[in-house]
């Protein structure tokens, strides 16, 4: 089974507050993903959050993903990546995407979860050539979560991995939103 891990717990320092609830297009920008990933036929699905969970949640519709509380969001993404692997248990592999990357599609996310196969490591979305999100990650590196620290995730782990790029270029736009100023630019 392949399932979908939307890393949305972060509380948006560099942003000045929480932007998982910032609308895009008239719909909070969390939403927007979640939708995109529900569209993508991913059946299990968890939606990370931390900061301020309740407002998150109360503002949010998931789409069908379960909402996980990561109470250690605070140590950055790979605390939130290994709450999201605890609640899946066993898959064969999971789609890693951001919840503040409000122009990715449905396609894209489609793209990057079909390239699961036994025995891969992990995929990714390729943007032009620049490898971005959403990252498919197969069992064995979903097992090695519990290494994980920072806000980093997975990056160290994939950088001695075989990792399959898939250019979603044509299908998504990669811009992940840190700041104002970048969803000005959207």
């Amino acid at each position: 089974m392949i399932a979908a891990i939307v890393l949305a717990a972060g509380e948006g320092r560099r942003y000045g507050g929480l932007k998982q609830l910032h609308p895009v297009d008239g719909v909070p920008m969390l939403e927007r993903v979640l939708r995109a990933v529900a569209e993508a036929g991913i059946d299990e699905r968890v939606a990370v959050v931390g900061a301020r969970a309740g407002d998150v949640l109360a503002a949010v519709d998931l789409h069908g993903a379960r909402a996980v509380v990561c109470p250690e969001w605070a140590e950055g993404q790979a605390a939130s990546l290994r709450c999201g692997v605890a609640a899946l248990g066993d898959v064969d592999a999971a789609v890693v995407v951001l919840g503040d990357q409000p122009r990715i599609t449905a396609g894209a996310v489609a793209a990057v979860a079909g390239a699961a196969e036994p025995g891969l490591a992990a995929a990714r979305g390729s943007y032009g050539g620049r490898p971005g999100h959403p990252v498919l990650l197969g069992r064995a590196l979903l097992a090695r979560v519990g290494e994980l620290r920072g806000d980093v995730g997975f990056r160290d782990l994939l950088s001695g991995e075989d990792v399959r790029e898939i250019e979603v270029g044509g299908l998504a736009d990669p811009v992940d939103i840190d700041t104002q100023e970048e969803l000005a630019r959207l």
